[in-house]
C-alpha cells in the first residue's frame, strides 16, 4: 500500500484539528471554572500550611480569654522587676 501526499496531509490535518479542539475545550473549561479552581487551590494551600492543627491544637478549640493560663506556677520564682528607668541602665 502506497501513501500519497494527499493522504498524509489529510491525516496531519485531522490530527491538528483534534488537537486544536482539545486545547480550546480545556481552555474553555479552565476559563469558565476559574473561580472554583482558585478556591480549591486556596483550600489546599491553607490545609497544607495548617497541617495537623485540629481543634485540640489550640487548647480545646478556643483561644483563652484573659491571661490566667499565663501566670507562673506557685513553685516558680517571678521574673525580676526592672528599675524605674527601664532598660538595662547605664554602667557607673
Amino acid at each position: 500500500m502506497k501513501f500519497k501526499f494527499n493522504d498524509i496531509a489529510n491525516a496531519i490535518s485531522i490530527i491538528s484539528g483534534v488537537s486544536l479542539a482539545g486545547i480550546i475545550g480545556v481552555g474553555s473549561y479552565v476559563y469558565l471554572n476559574k473561580d472554583a479552581i482558585i478556591d480549591d487551590i486556596k483550600d489546599a494551600a491553607i490545609e497544607s500550611v495548617v497541617g495537623g492543627m485540629g481543634a485540640g491544637a489550640l487548647g480545646g478549640g478556643a483561644l483563652p480569654i484573659g491571661t490566667p493560663d499565663l501566670a507562673p506556677p506557685a513553685d516558680q520564682a517571678a521574673a525580676p522587676v526592672p528599675p524605674v528607668g527601664g532598660g538595662f541602665g547605664i554602667p557607673n
